[in-house]
């Protein structure tokens, strides 16, 4: 009876590092990202919808699987970090690296066989360009690893414009510029806060390279670039009043939190706001698009 329970036991903890490998409170916003985005280029069907969900699921856990697997000895060394299951020594990093490429590997075919061959282009270049550009090649060597490595995060609408439409359009480049420019003042946010944990691992952070005051500066003139791309699509006719009196009140929020965490003294408490409501903010955002879009029609 027992062996019963600690197998029981045993189960469950490995099904749960197995989600825990896919980071899925990230993925919920990317998926937020991709399907929003479905609704905005027409009317997609339910089972459309549910496959590029799964599809999208898939392959932003793999890559977050593969992400852990490589920044598996920094991640020791971070306090927020240290419990996953690769520094924790619960699995195996073979095991964990495998598991990444498999489900990269099913939802590619996904894509590619129930949606279209583009969408599966798109979402691998995601994957790629976040294992390696991000991940391998520019996280541990320069403060833009963010800015640039970001764009992965950026791909989660292209998916989603392609699957419905099967091409990518300016439209859809717009809505992959949001997502690259509101990136650098979530990301640094959280960075600010975390700092101390990215030094001990030897991640140049940009607080850390630059100094909190110019990292404060970076993400308002970041902050100031995104919201005017934010309202391009409405100038140009993309989007009607619903969605334009929705990104300027959602920019405006998000624009004063950036001002109060350069002018608060301690900053902490407000940074955490700004990187909370930017979470918010994103989401908001992509469905004012799709209810814009939906009342439109």
């Amino acid at each position: 009876m027992t062996g019963a329970v600690v197998a029981k036991e045993g189960t469950t903890s490995l099904a749960h590092d197995l989600v825990m490998l896919t980071k899925p409170r990230i993925i919920s916003l990317l998926l937020v990202t991709t399907i929003a985005p479905m609704y905005v280029a027409g009317s997609p069907s339910l089972l459309l919808v549910a496959a590029v969900a799964l599809g999208g699921y898939l392959m932003a856990g793999g890559a977050n699987a593969v992400n852990m697997y490589l920044d598996r000895d920094i991640d020791d060394r971070m306090a927020r970090t240290r419990l996953r299951p690769l520094p924790s020594g619960r699995m195996d990093p073979r095991a964990v690296l495998a598991y990444g490429l498999a489900l990269a590997t099913a939802a590619t075919a996904l894509f590619a066989f129930t949606v279209n061959v583009l969408s599966a282009a798109l979402a691998l270049a995601g994957f790629y360009f976040y294992v390696f550009v991000y991940t391998r090649w520019l996280k541990r060597r320069t403060p833009q690893n963010i800015v640039i490595g970001g764009a992965a995060g950026a791909f989660p609408p292209l998916v989603g414009w392609a699957a419905v439409t099967g091409r990518v359009d300016l439209v859809a480049v717009y809505l992959f510029l949001i997502v690259f420019y509101w990136t650098p003042p979530h990301f640094w946010a959280l960075a600010l806060l975390k700092q101390h944990d990215y030094g001990r691992a030897g991640v140049p952070m940009a607080p850390l390279v630059w100094g909190e005051r110019e990292t404060m500066r970076q993400m308002f003139w970041y902050t100031l670039i995104l919201l005017p791309i934010t309202l391009l699509p409405a100038a140009f006719g993309a989007f009607g009043i619903i969605y334009a009196v929705s990104a300027s009140a959602l920019g405006a929020l998000l624009l004063a939190g950036v001002v109060r965490v350069m002018r608060a003294k301690p900053w902490a408490k407000a940074a955490w706001s700004v990187y909370k409501y930017s979470l918010l903010y994103l989401a908001l955002l992509f469905v004012a698009m799709a209810v814009d879009r939906a009342v439109a029609r």
